[in-house]
Order: structure tokens, then sequence, then C-alpha cells
């Protein structure tokens, strides 16, 4: 059985419990509310945990079965009703005792009741059971877990059976793609968890799926509101997808986590057309575009941008290249006082991190970074044997070195950092940006030092490294890393490789003289008033268009 199935706490096992609340408007968003014949409708939960949703499904499906008075056996007319899976041996028979005994409170045979609850409920691993399919629902908030967290061989299975697993996926993003094929023609899936997978590299391929055949009904961000039982890091939404053709989606943003609250936003988000005069929901056409990230606005912004794609080059089109620094695996080992690290000269390099550029300049500390590699592209590690400094630097602190996954995983090389080091890149000029920051930081470094893993970096073909950092701190920027990003807490921006990408500008011979002076001269000024004014001129942003930045970026 997954080892996961004997797992100890909550975060272990990716549990987060979810606030009935939230569980009914899901549940009315799926359309499963007692007024219909929900005999005749079967629904799963694959992932079941407390029964937070487990419960308030048999509750529905018991008051819908009272109202519809029938001469089968309760066993006969409930068996096919109600499927739920559940991994985690504890929590799995602590609810099936919980779910009998409902069922005996309604008036229900201890034997029958029993019978159901064999019937309805898995004990295993929802990625690996033999499921039936043709749902008209499936429910829940699917686990969160890391990679690195599952066993390798298990991974692989997963990654044997899962086309959507890419990258560094969580586990949730199969159970996704799991209960959208297990659903029937015109059946609805209606989950609430992590929304990275809407715009991140690793959710392209579920992104795909969905975009190629289902149909995402809503969307409602969740972010920021009190939608579980706990305070998480988490940046929820609540996702509605059907397995039918449809081109628009509905959008609500943060709601408030109150029963009549949701349940006047489920009338609006179901209803035939938009009620007149209500501003909660906003529908949208342009939402779902093959393995393209997501985007949920509807403003004017987005218009913009939409324009600037059409006419402008991606980042990396207009001959930049935009990469991360070094991952040691291992800091304490691999970097110190660049003086005081005791290796052959050319077996160590000056490293610049996010503390060295807080003032928007670089004001080196003074640190630097171990580098095993040959220079050369693809040359591998230095021979120890050729650098006795090194080796015995490196043997001192073998223990820490060596445990490392990367060192595990090929023991041999078991001194090697797990991002590769090329030395040129030192002496390269490039702007660093560092990853999580509420306003685009630009820095130049005139190309003495070597990037640290929180890092990005951007170095130039044909572009002046200082008239791309005047475009790159300008608000037009920051809106496109702002679509394409994932929200953190206390709206905090995520300045990844990814999302960096998708900045459009010209290529560098169509950037005018007095824009590409006008733009260098602001960047060293650090005037982010002058960026923004030379980056208007330099790709004829209209006043309304400006507006419209000014008033998303308040």
């Amino acid at each position: 059985m997954n080892a996961l199935a004997n797992a100890g706490g909550v975060e272990e096992r990716g549990a987060i419990f979810t606030k009935r609340e939230v569980v009914e408007f899901i549940l009315d968003l799926c359309g499963y509310t007692s007024d219909r014949d929900l005999t005749l409708i079967g629904i799963l939960e694959p992932s079941f945990g407390d029964g937070d949703f487990l419960m308030p499904t048999l509750d529905r499906l018991l008051t819908a079965w009272r109202r519809k008075p029938s001469s089968r056996s309760a066993f006969d007319q409930l068996k096919n009703c109600l499927r739920g899976v559940e991994l985690h041996r504890e929590t799995y028979f602590r609810t099936k005792a919980s779910v009998v005994a409902r069922l005996v409170g309604e008036g229900i045979a201890a034997s029958t009741a029993e019978a159901l609850v064999n019937e309805w409920l898995v004990f295993g691993d929802f990625l690996l059971a033999d499921m039936p399919t043709g749902f008209d629902i499936v429910v829940g908030n699917p686990p969160y877990v890391r990679q690195e967290l599952i066993p390798d061989v298990l991974m692989a299975e997963y990654r044997s059976r899962y086309t959507t697993i890419y990258d560094r996926a969580d586990l949730y993003v199969p159970f996704i793609e799991r209960s959208l094929m297990l659903l029937k023609q015109g059946g609805v899936l209606g989950f609430i968890c992590a929304d990275r997978w809407m715009k991140n590299r690793y959710g392209a391929r579920l992104r795909g799926l969905v975009a190629n055949d289902f149909h995402l009904r809503a969307y409602i961000d969740m972010t920021g509101t009190p939608a579980f039982n706990a305070d998480v890091v988490a940046y929820p939404a609540i996702t509605v997808i059907a397995r039918e053709r449809g081109a628009t989606t509905r959008i609500a943003h943060r709601p408030e986590v109150l029963p009549a609250a949701l349940a006047s936003l489920s009338k609006s988000i179901l209803a035939v057309k938009l009620p007149k005069g209500q501003t909660e929901v906003r529908e949208l056409d342009w939402v779902t575009a093959g393995e393209e990230p997501w985007l949920f606005d509807g403003s004017a912004q987005m218009e913009l941008l939409r324009r600037l794609e059409s006419e402008y080059p991606m980042l990396e089109d207009a001959g930049c290249r935009v990469g991360i620094g070094v991952a040691t695996g291992a800091d304490k080992a691999f970097i110190g006082k660049f003086d005081e690290l005791d290796v052959e000269p050319d077996r160590k390099l000056p490293l610049v991190m996010t503390r060295d550029i807080v003032s928007g300049r670089v004001d080196w500390r003074g640190y630097g970074v171990i580098n095993p590699f040959v220079d050369g592209p693809g040359s591998g590690l230095v021979a120890l044997e050729d650098y006795p400094r090194l080796k015995r630097y490196l043997e001192a602190r073998k223990d820490e070195i060596a445990s490392r996954h990367v060192a595990q995983k090929a023991p041999t090389y078991w001194y090697r950092t797990i991002d590769r080091i090329t030395a040129s890149l030192a002496s390269r000029p490039k702007l660093l940006l560092p990853d999580i920051k509420g306003t685009a930081q630009v820095v130049y470094e005139e190309g003495k030092l070597y990037p640290h893993h929180n890092l990005y970096y951007i170095t130039a073909e044909h572009w002046d490294l200082h008239a791309l950092q005047g475009v790159l701190l300008s608000d037009v920027a920051r809106a496109f890393v702002a679509s394409y990003s994932t929200k953190m807490r206390g709206g905090f921006l995520r300045f990844q490789a990814q999302y960096l990408r998708r900045i459009r500008i010209p290529q560098w011979d169509a950037v005018p003289p007095h824009l590409r002076k006008g733009l260098a001269k602001a960047a060293a000024t650090l005037d982010v008033t002058a960026c923004n004014s030379a980056v208007r001129e330099l790709y004829k942003i209209t006043s309304a268009e400006s507006k419209a930045l000014m008033e998303k970026s308040a």
C-alpha cells in the first residue's frame, strides 16, 4: 500500500479542511441539490478525508431520497449514488464509522448501512485504484503534496499513467486529470484547490487537456478568504469544469464566505443570463487557450496587453536571455566570504545575493561560491586530484554535501552543485531581479558577479541593458508579470523566468535613438515615472490605455 496511507500529519498527507458553507456552495454550482432526484445521480469524492465534502453530500442525498418513496430497498436505491476514496488508513476508518452512524440515524438498518458504506467507500490510492467511469459529478479538495515527498517508484508509476504530470507538478494535478476522465459526457467537476496550475509551467498539460476536451464553466478566486477550517498557506480557487464544449467562463473574485452570500453568488453564476446590475460575476470568452496560462481579467489593461502581445515579440525572441542563479543545495558548504574560501583562485566566483541589491544598486557584501565545474559548454566536474586545496575544502564538508538528494542520486559526483555553474556568466553584464517583490526591482550588474539562486538574471545580445532596465522598471512590465504570475500573500508577485519571458518588447533596431537615451537615463536614476513616460511612447500607448494601467496599479 502507498506509503502515504500511514502518514502522520495533515501537512505530509496534503490534507486541508474545507468549511461547510464552501462545500455547500460547490455542491450548488455542480447542480447537486436535494430538490433533484439524487438517487439517479452518481457523485464521487476522490479524497474524502474527515468527510468535509462527503457528509454534506450524504445529507443532500438522504433528503432527496426521503422525498421519493419507493418499494425498492434502501440498498438498491442508494448503492450507485455515492463513491468516495481515502488513502490514509486511520482517517478512512474513522470517517467510515461516521457515515454508518449517519445512515443508522436516518432509520436505515445497521446491516444495510454497513453494506452501503462498503459499496460506497474505497480504501486506497485514487490515482491507482480501479474505479468505475461515468460519474455525473466529482467534488472535493484534492491533496496538495509536493513531488519530493512521494517515493520515486510511486512517482514513476504516476507518471506512466497520467500525462498531465509535468515538470514539478504537485499531486493535485493528476487528481484533477483522473477526476475529469471519470466524468460522463455532460458531467461536472467542482474542486477547490491551489490555483497555481492555472498559470504555472507545471500546469501546462492540464490546461491543455481542459481547453481541448472540457469547458471551464466557472472560476471563483478564493485567495484571502476564510475558505478552510484552519489558516493555511494556500492560494485557492474553485473551478467548475464540465465534460462538454463551451467557450465562456463566469468569474468571481473573493466572495464573502457566508451562506447567504454564497447562495446568492451561485444563483448568479448558474443563471441562463447574468442578472442585470450585478457586479459580482463577469463572463469572459478568452480564458482557456491550449496550454497557455489562464487569464481571468476582463479589464481594459488586459486588452492593452493583448494588443502588445499581437504587435511585439517576447523578451527572448528579441535577443534577450532569462535565467536563474545557482542553487547549491548546501549553501553553508559552498558559499562563504570570498577571501576566506580556501580553494584555488579559479575554483571560486564572487557571488551576488538578494541582500546585495536591496538599495536598487549592487552593494557587494564580499561573498563567493565554490565552482566545481570545468569551464566550457558540455564540460563536467573538475577532477579533485587536480585541485588539492579544493579537494581538502570539500572533503572537510563531505557529510553535509553528500547528504543532498542530488549527491545521493549520483554518488560519484557528490560535490556538484544542484545547478551547473558557467563561470563566464559572472563576467557578462546583466540585469538582476529578485524572485518575490511587490513591485519590480531591476538592478544592473556590470559583469563581475555570479547570481545566487533567488535572483533571476537577464542578458541581451542587442538591447542596451540600461535601456532594457528602464522598460522592466515600468508599469507595463509589471502588468505583464501581474497578469501571468500567481499571487503571493500581501499582494507580492513572483518575478520568475516563466513570467519574465512573457514581457513583450520591440526589436532593438526599432527603438528610436531618443527613446534609447531616455530609457537609459531614467533607469540610471531609478526614476520610475520617467521610465513609464518613455515606455508609453515606445509602445504607442493611448491615453485610455495609460489610464487603465494607472487604475490597475493603484
